[in-house]
């Protein structure tokens, strides 16, 4: 397979080819895909299987950068993000609504994002995903018309690919960094509930085993460190490709606090004129929820409205955010502090997993009981690089 280049631009000689010759587990249906492209297609195609086989029900993951922006499962599509993209939440396909709920985990980092789902495009989908800004999709499969739909999409460069179901890894796995070739077993444990079987404190509800176990999957396919927020379904921060665990925790929080916030009737009744963008109403609200707007912001978003923004004052932002509850938490690698679980807490979290094994561990658990946070411990790191 030729791809159009390397990670960057200059890097203009760029090609794959399988280790079994002959055995892709993709392949190119529209499009032509570059380095990056490829590299989201199959960490994102293997993160959407993983996670609906694990589930059992269709699973999305909107991925940017090697690292998924946002993933869910089939579920409820709220009302904001019904309003956002223009659909009736009550007659939302499966499919569909699992890719909406993806994508509006992280709307900002989405844009621009390469999509993947665990079951065959349907003509609804296809349609959705001409409408946002999207640079290809990795599906098992399309309906009949969707690949003509979506192949009209960005004058006929949008890349659509179709993964392999039948598809088995070879056993090990090898990269070249710098003329060294590193080889390695594949990391080939698969997730399931016996994971979480070791409770330390609390009990763990259904929901929130649930989600853990959809945070495990997301996490498995993130540039580490990382660790995932989940609530219902789908992922509503997730932090990645940090040094420091804490700061993960803290990053995914903030996005976690900015999905919460973004549902906050002050920013629902921000009214945009006609013609603003759906991308750009998504980076003013997010920037009104910061609430540290520059003087140009500010006057480039009264241009935007149509009516004076409404007050969102510190104080409805903390008794806004006290509401948020159900919130489970995951980390690929062990929480070395108790602060992971003190600023988790911040963001409703009431349930943790983590692989533990840390020195500080009981001081971990320590925290989880103080603050009535149900934790397992899987003992399964899931670091990705």
């Amino acid at each position: 397979m030729e791809l159009r280049y390397g990670i960057n631009p200059q890097q203009l000689v760029a090609t794959t080819a399988p280790v079994v010759p002959g055995n892709l587990p993709v392949r190119v249906v529209n499009g032509s895909p570059s380095y990056i492209n490829l590299l989201d297609a199959l960490n994102s195609w293997q993160l959407v299987r993983e996670a609906s086989a694990v589930l059992g029900r269709p699973a999305a993951a909107s991925f940017k950068h090697v690292s998924p922006a946002g993933a869910a499962v089939a579920g409820p599509v709220d009302e904001v993000t019904a309003e956002l993209y223009g659909v009736d939440r009550d007659r939302v396909g499966a499919l569909t609504s699992a890719y909406l709920r993806a994508r509006d985990a992280d709307p900002k980092s989405s844009y621009g994002d390469f999509a993947a789902v665990s079951h065959p495009v349907d003509a609804e989908l296809a349609e959705l995903l001409t409408r946002v800004v999207c640079d290809g999709v990795i599906a098992p499969g399309y309906a009949p018309g969707t690949v003509e739909t979506l192949s009209r999409k960005k004058s006929g460069r949008f890349l659509v690919m179709e993964a392999d179901e039948t598809f088995t890894p070879p056993g090990q796995e090898a990269r070249e960094v710098f003329g060294v070739r590193l080889t390695q077993q594949r990391d080939d444990v698969p997730l399931s509930p016996a994971l979480l079987d070791d409770v330390v404190c609390g009990e763990l509800t259904t929901a929130a085993s649930e989600d853990l176990l959809l945070g495990l999957a997301v996490l498995r396919y993130t540039q580490s460190n990382s660790v995932c927020y989940v609530r219902g379904g789908a992922t509503l921060g997730i932090g990645a490709g940090q040094q420091s665990r804490v700061d993960c925790t803290r990053l995914a929080g903030a996005k976690t606090d900015t999905w919460w916030l973004r549902r906050h009737p002050a920013v629902r009744a921000l009214a945009f004129r006609p013609g603003v963008r759906r991308q750009d109403r998504i980076n003013w609200q997010i920037r009104f929820v910061e609430g540290d707007l520059t003087p140009d912001e500010r006057e480039r978003l009264s241009g935007a409205l149509s009516v004076p923004a409404p007050d969102l004052t510190d104080r409805q932002r903390t008794e806004w955010l006290a509401e948020l509850t159900g919130v489970a938490f995951a980390s690929d690698g062990a929480l070395p502090f108790r602060d992971n679980v003190d600023h988790a807490r911040r963001h409703g979290v009431t349930a943790v997993a983590e692989p533990g094994g840390s020195i500080r561990s009981t001081d971990v658990e320590d925290a989880c009981r103080e603050h009535g946070i149900t934790l397992a411990r899987t003992g399964l790191r899931l670091f990705h690089h």
